[in-house]
């Protein structure tokens, strides 16, 4: 069966903070009831936390690291789940109601399957 991944873009929030207890009971709900397709996945921490990195002059170049995330945006990747489902109609339809798409959105993408 396929696999989707499905990318989480909503507001910057740290989900480890007491204010974030509303948005984390949604998530959970949402997983609770979506454990049947769900493969994998995780929060991450906001975009302060990132580090960006760049090879200049292509394989085995300078390492150029900058510290934050590689594009500033309104919505930051607060999150992915690995989905398995039977198409992407059924991947989307599972997609909607992951918390992030109200107010954000999801982007559904298919996984490459290298037959490992």
């Amino acid at each position: 069966m396929p696999q989707y991944a499905a990318m989480i873009y909503a507001s910057d929030v740290d989900p480890t903070l007491p204010e974030a207890a509303d948005l984390i009971k949604e998530y959970n709900e949402f997983h609770d009831g979506a454990q049947a397709v769900i493969r994998g996945g995780a929060a991450l921490y906001p975009t302060a936390t990132a580090t960006t990195v760049r090879v200049t002059g292509g394989k085995g170049g300078d390492v150029v690291t900058t510290d934050g995330p590689y594009a500033e945006t309104k919505e930051a990747l607060t999150g992915f789940y690995l989905l398995e489902c039977a198409d992407l109609d059924e991947a989307v339809k599972v997609a909607s109601g992951i918390p992030g798409a109200w107010d954000g959105a999801v982007e559904v993408r298919p996984i490459v399957d290298f037959g490992q």
